[in-house]
């Protein structure tokens, strides 16, 4: 059941000896990305927004911790009196 058929007339050797090529492997080609002037322009100006913004939040930072200074020695002074 599990034994394997052979042929009952064993087929002669190729003549011939085939050589195996290498095959180069196909290149597929980039995707043409294309960046309108628009995209640019967009890209740019939302950097200078959040920059903005950025610079904006730390000034604000950097205003208030004076202000705290400020008030926390307004404060000691009126406790000392």
């Amino acid at each position: 059941m599990f034994l394997p058929k052979y042929p009952d007339s064993p087929t002669p050797p190729p003549a011939h000896a085939h050589t195996v090529v290498e095959q180069v492997p196909a290149r597929r080609p980039a995707p043409q990305v294309s960046v309108s002037t628009g995209a640019v322009a967009a890209v740019l100006v939302g950097g200078v927004v959040l920059t903005a913004l950025l610079a904006a939040v730390a000034v604000t930072a950097v205003s208030v911790a004076v202000a705290a200074v400020v008030l926390r020695s307004l404060l000691r002074d009126q406790h000392r009196r």
